[in-house]
């Protein structure tokens, strides 16, 4: 693995220069928060990644979870991370003190979750679960059944999952069959099945704590009549567990690992295919009320769908650093306009086509960093401000949500592969670091709602929700960004591109809108290419931010500091030239009256 997964500096780059994100302590919430708190954050984090994680990088993948007398063995080395999540407070961080959490602003913590996914993808996977999960329980369930549950959810003894696909009822919860019937004692007894539950079994901790969706009996067909459940793998002989349970106090609740899945990469997090019911004594714990699971379950859906994405750039910065440094070290062939054999070999870094790969990486995986890291910040002003400042960054937050879960996916697949094609035929081998960041960055684009959903939830939902009103304020966002990028002569090309880019993304939207009044299929067929040039011009965006940042900082900055702005600035540069301008392709496809796939016949392939 590369010396370093991630850039240190970019980070407080992005929080510190770019976000200014000690800003949010005016919020009594998150007043406790400095500069130097913050700092401290990231460098924990940090040493976490490098003492705990990084160890465990290849093992993981190379020694698989394996199905074992009814439960999942993991790795031996998962079990003591886990807990080290829990007791050094990470799973709990974002939440009160009052609750054992430290109040931390989601900005900070997304980017030290970010630092430690760079360092090993697969070994966080178990405890951020736990988080979204415990965060469910918190916000929708009574008092009583969140304390029963959480207290060793944060600290690491119990993990928690989302238990939402089942073998007919993938995307289309509508479908699910699995089944909840009430008891006299206050419980429902659950059957069902469901599959690719990641960390649905294992044995790096004390229990699974399932919070599934399941039909009450005789409730509403379809979506109206899903709830949510607590389905823990081990219950207490008798009512709710107080927290403080050992292994010994615990016995079986009927929920089967019937299988396990053996995936591409990201093997250190096992997914299962688990079955609840067959002895008729499963119990499971009404979450709120009947009929509203799947509305509590799309706060969980939404956090996890912002952690994708923070997945997939983690990944994908991995893979740059790690082509980073093999392009450095590797020398072969010779500059074009001198080709003397008598001199030596040159780094392959120094040849414009490897340039290019890793400007491709360097600007696609930190101007998504920049798009996530800002809509957590759009988090934390949704949570602690008030007023219009905190209804306009819900609105800002739920417009981006698509795009900051799939431009990373989407980009993270190509910037592995990228630097795959740097290391040339030592990117193919397990030697090498890279085949394994490509095989892990597959999963992104297609869990917590693939591509195409995504794209059909920006454009059929998402543009028009409110009147439009958060395509208006993300406009304004936009326009602002290029009013303050006036101020450096050097950056009005890029201002420019980007006042063109966004008005073609409002032509096309125009456009499709009208098209959506007549014929809603053809209006959604290109969904996910409408999403593909939304994610583009953000991303651009959060470009001309950065740009703007830099190039105000460069004439004072220490030399070291120039390097890494001037490295900023030939980035957003790469952005403008090489990805932005594929937009007119993109407005021009959408915009086109051909109906090609929604005419294409299924006999015909």
């Amino acid at each position: 693995m590369a010396k370093h997964a991630y850039s240190r500096r970019d980070l407080a780059f992005q929080l510190h220069e770019v976000l200014r994100v000690e800003e949010l302590t005016r919020f009594p919430y998150f007043q406790d928060h400095d500069r130097g708190s913050i700092d401290l954050v990231l460098d924990t984090a940090g040493r976490f990644a490098d003492t705990l994680l990084r160890p465990l990088l290849a093992a993981l993948d190379r020694q698989e979870p394996q199905l074992v007398d009814g439960t999942i063995r993991l790795h031996p080395g998962v079990g003591p991370v886990v807990r080290r999540f829990g007791a050094d407070g990470w799973i709990s961080a974002l939440f009160p003190y009052a609750e054992g959490g430290q109040q931390m602003p989601h900005a900070v913590y997304n980017a030290a979750v970010f630092a430690m996914q760079a360092t090993n993808y697969s070994a966080s996977v178990p405890p951020f679960l736990t988080l979204g999960a415990a965060n469910l329980l918190r916000s929708f369930a009574a008092p009583e059944l969140a304390a029963a549950f959480t207290p060793p959810m944060y600290a690491g003894r119990w993990q928690g999952t989302m238990a939402l696909t089942e073998p007919d009822a993938g995307s289309s919860l509508s479908d699910i069959t699995t089944s909840a019937e009430p008891t006299a004692e206050g419980y429902y007894k659950i059957r069902g099945q469901k599959i690719y539950i990641s960390s649905g079994d294992h044995d790096a901790c004390d229990n699974v704590v399932h919070l599934m969706l399941a039909k009450i009996k005789g409730s509403p067909a379809g979506a109206k009549g899903i709830s949510l459940f607590v389905v823990p793998r081990q219950r207490v002989a008798q009512g709710l567990p107080k927290g403080t349970e050992t292994p010994a106090d615990l016995v079986g609740n009927d929920v089967v690992t019937a299988g396990i899945y053996h995936k591409l990469g990201c093997k250190g997090a096992p997914i299962a295919h688990l079955m609840m019911g067959g002895r008729d004594d499963c119990h499971g714990y009404l979450v709120g009320e009947p009929n509203k699971g799947l509305g509590y379950m799309f706060q969980m859906m939404n956090e996890a769908r912002l952690a994708v994405g923070v997945s997939a750039a983690a990944i994908g910065t991995a893979a740059y650093h790690a082509a980073l440094e093999y392009a450095r070290a590797r020398p072969q062939g010779r500059p074009v306009a001198s080709r003397d054999v008598a001199k030596p070999q040159v780094p392959i870094i120094g040849h414009a086509d490897v340039k290019r790969m890793l400007l491709f990486q360097k600007a696609t995986m930190e101007g998504a960093l920049g798009l996530l890291l800002h809509c957590s910040y759009y988090m934390d002003l949704a949570q602690a401000a008030e007023g219009p400042e905190r209804e306009n960054a819900a609105l800002l937050l739920d417009l981006l949500m698509p795009i900051a879960k799939t431009y990373p996916s989407e980009m993270g697949v190509l910037s592995t592969s990228a630097a795959i094609q740097v290391h040339g035929g030592a990117g193919y081998t397990t030697d090498f670091p890279v085949e394994q960041f490509f095989r892990e960055a597959r999963i992104h684009p297609i869990h917590e709602g693939t591509t195409g959903i995504q794209g059909l939830d920006l454009l059929g939902r998402k543009i028009t929700q409110h009147g439009g009103k958060a395509v208006g304020l993300l406009l304004a966002e936009m326009q602002a960004a290029i009013a303050a990028a006036g101020a450096h002569p050097e950056l009005a090309p890029l201002a420019a591109q980007l006042g063109k880019a966004v008005a073609t993304l409002q032509q096309v939207t125009g456009h499709l809108l009208g098209v959506a009044a007549h014929d809603h299929e053809l209006f959604l067929a290109d969904a996910t290419l409408y999403l593909e040039l939304a994610g583009l011009v953000a991303v651009a965006w959060q470009w001309l931010r950065q740009a703007t940042v830099a190039q105000g900082a460069l004439p004072a900055a220490h030399p070291d500091d120039q390097n890494f702005y001037r490295g900023k600035l030939m980035a957003a540069q790469y952005f403008y030239e090489y990805e932005l301008v594929k937009a007119p392709g993109l407005a021009k496809r959408l915009q086109s009256a051909n109906a090609v796939t929604v005419d294409m016949q299924a006999e015909w392939f």
